[in-house]
Protein backbone atom coordinates (compact mmCIF):
# COMPACT_ATOMS: atom_id res chain seq x y z
CA UNK A 1 0.00 0.00 0.00
CA UNK A 2 1.69 3.09 -1.40
CA UNK A 3 5.08 1.62 -0.56
CA UNK A 4 4.69 1.22 3.26
CA UNK A 5 5.24 -2.11 4.75
CA UNK A 6 5.29 -3.67 8.30
CA UNK A 7 7.96 -4.75 9.99
CA UNK A 8 8.70 -6.05 13.71
CA UNK A 9 10.72 -3.89 15.53
CA UNK A 10 14.05 -4.66 16.95
CA UNK A 11 16.38 -3.31 19.17
CA UNK A 12 18.26 -1.48 16.13
CA UNK A 13 15.26 0.23 15.09
CA UNK A 14 15.64 2.46 18.67
CA UNK A 15 16.32 5.31 16.91
CA UNK A 16 13.42 5.42 14.52
CA UNK A 17 11.14 4.81 17.43
CA UNK A 18 12.13 6.72 19.86
CA UNK A 19 10.19 10.08 18.22
CA UNK A 20 7.15 8.66 17.19
CA UNK A 21 6.82 6.46 20.87
CA UNK A 22 7.71 10.17 22.50
CA UNK A 23 4.49 11.55 19.89
CA UNK A 24 2.24 8.78 21.02
CA UNK A 25 2.90 10.39 25.06
CA UNK A 26 2.76 14.12 24.09
CA UNK A 27 -0.43 13.08 22.50
CA UNK A 28 -1.85 11.39 25.84
CA UNK A 29 -0.87 14.58 27.96
CA UNK A 30 2.34 13.50 28.94
CA UNK A 31 5.71 15.76 28.50
CA UNK A 32 8.51 15.03 26.18
CA UNK A 33 10.50 12.55 27.37
CA UNK A 34 13.10 10.77 24.55
CA UNK A 35 15.50 9.45 27.30
CA UNK A 36 12.90 8.20 29.14
CA UNK A 37 11.03 6.53 26.29
CA UNK A 38 14.38 4.52 24.81
CA UNK A 39 14.85 3.36 28.74
CA UNK A 40 11.21 2.02 28.32
CA UNK A 41 11.57 0.42 24.63
CA UNK A 42 14.98 -0.96 25.68
CA UNK A 43 13.81 -2.66 28.45
CA UNK A 44 10.64 -3.82 26.72
CA UNK A 45 12.49 -5.40 23.55
CA UNK A 46 15.38 -6.93 25.65
CA UNK A 47 13.23 -8.48 28.32
CA UNK A 48 11.01 -9.42 25.48
CA UNK A 49 7.84 -7.89 27.36
CA UNK A 50 6.37 -6.66 23.96
CA UNK A 51 6.13 -6.99 20.48
CA UNK A 52 6.40 -3.79 18.35
CA UNK A 53 4.99 -3.68 15.08
CA UNK A 54 6.07 -0.66 12.90
CA UNK A 55 4.89 1.28 9.24
CA UNK A 56 8.15 1.78 7.19
CA UNK A 57 8.72 3.78 4.38
CA UNK A 58 11.78 3.53 2.19
CA UNK A 59 15.28 1.71 2.39
CA UNK A 60 18.81 2.07 4.15
CA UNK A 61 19.67 5.51 5.53
CA UNK A 62 15.92 6.91 3.70
CA UNK A 63 14.05 4.38 5.64
CA UNK A 64 11.36 5.98 8.17
CA UNK A 65 8.92 5.13 10.43
CA UNK A 66 5.39 6.74 10.43
CA UNK A 67 3.68 4.47 13.05
CA UNK A 68 3.64 1.72 15.17
CA UNK A 69 1.57 -0.40 17.54
CA UNK A 70 3.01 -1.98 20.90
CA UNK A 71 1.49 -5.62 22.18
CA UNK A 72 1.91 -6.93 25.76
CA UNK A 73 1.32 -10.34 26.40
CA UNK A 74 -1.44 -11.69 29.16
CA UNK A 75 -4.02 -14.31 30.08
CA UNK A 76 -7.92 -14.79 29.76
CA UNK A 77 -8.66 -16.74 33.66
CA UNK A 78 -12.29 -17.20 32.39
CA UNK A 79 -11.13 -19.12 29.00
CA UNK A 80 -7.81 -20.04 30.18
CA UNK A 81 -6.03 -18.81 26.93
CA UNK A 82 -2.99 -16.67 26.38
CA UNK A 83 -4.57 -13.06 24.73
CA UNK A 84 -2.59 -9.79 23.46
CA UNK A 85 -3.09 -6.31 24.57
CA UNK A 86 -2.85 -4.24 22.17
CA UNK A 87 -1.33 -1.45 24.29
CA UNK A 88 -0.43 1.27 21.75
CA UNK A 89 -1.31 2.62 17.91
CA UNK A 90 -0.11 5.75 16.57
CA UNK A 91 0.49 7.16 13.28
CA UNK A 92 2.27 10.73 12.58
CA UNK A 93 -0.02 13.05 12.11
CA UNK A 94 1.33 13.78 8.67
CA UNK A 95 0.50 9.95 7.51
CA UNK A 96 -3.24 9.44 8.93
CA UNK A 97 -5.41 8.67 6.37
CA UNK A 98 -3.04 6.89 4.57
CA UNK A 99 -4.34 2.95 5.61
CA UNK A 100 -1.20 2.99 7.84
CA UNK A 101 -3.68 2.08 11.08
CA UNK A 102 -5.34 -0.37 9.69
CA UNK A 103 -1.79 -2.32 8.32
CA UNK A 104 -0.56 -2.00 11.79
CA UNK A 105 -3.52 -3.51 12.79
CA UNK A 106 -4.01 -6.04 10.48
CA UNK A 107 -0.12 -7.04 11.37
CA UNK A 108 -1.42 -6.93 15.40
CA UNK A 109 -4.21 -9.32 14.68
CA UNK A 110 -1.97 -11.83 12.23
CA UNK A 111 0.38 -11.68 14.86
CA UNK A 112 -2.14 -12.79 17.68
CA UNK A 113 -3.85 -15.78 15.43
CA UNK A 114 -0.25 -17.00 14.78
CA UNK A 115 0.84 -17.27 18.42
CA UNK A 116 -2.36 -19.09 19.24
CA UNK A 117 -3.78 -16.69 21.38
CA UNK A 118 -7.49 -16.00 22.41
CA UNK A 119 -7.14 -12.51 20.26
CA UNK A 120 -6.11 -8.97 21.33
CA UNK A 121 -8.05 -6.36 23.95
CA UNK A 122 -7.61 -2.77 23.86
CA UNK A 123 -9.02 0.36 25.60
CA UNK A 124 -9.02 4.07 24.26
CA UNK A 125 -9.76 7.12 25.47
CA UNK A 126 -13.54 7.86 24.95
CA UNK A 127 -13.39 10.49 23.01
CA UNK A 128 -10.82 9.41 20.60
CA UNK A 129 -13.90 8.11 17.72
CA UNK A 130 -11.57 8.47 14.49
CA UNK A 131 -9.81 5.18 16.83
CA UNK A 132 -13.20 3.48 17.73
CA UNK A 133 -13.99 4.11 14.23
CA UNK A 134 -10.99 2.00 12.66
CA UNK A 135 -11.47 -0.45 15.63
CA UNK A 136 -14.96 -1.69 14.71
CA UNK A 137 -14.28 -1.38 11.16
CA UNK A 138 -11.38 -4.18 11.85
CA UNK A 139 -13.82 -6.14 13.34
CA UNK A 140 -13.35 -5.20 16.90
CA UNK A 141 -16.43 -5.18 19.02
CA UNK A 142 -17.52 -2.77 21.87
CA UNK A 143 -17.69 -4.03 25.50
CA UNK A 144 -21.17 -2.77 26.18
CA UNK A 145 -21.05 -4.90 29.53
CA UNK A 146 -17.84 -4.25 31.16
CA UNK A 147 -16.60 -1.32 33.11
CA UNK A 148 -13.06 -0.26 33.57
CA UNK A 149 -11.32 0.32 37.16
CA UNK A 150 -7.80 1.89 37.53
CA UNK A 151 -5.75 1.81 40.68
CA UNK A 152 -2.78 3.96 40.41
CA UNK A 153 0.09 5.17 43.15
CA UNK A 154 2.04 7.91 43.00
CA UNK A 155 5.51 8.36 41.94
Amino acid sequence: MNGYRIERAGLEDLELLIPLFDGYRVFYGQDSDPGGARFFLTERLELDEAVIFMAVEGEGADRRVWGFTQLYPSFSSVSMQRLWILNDLFVDAGRRGAGLGSMLLSAAREWARSTGTKGLTLTTMTDNTAAQRLYEAMGFIKDEEMVIYDLFFEK
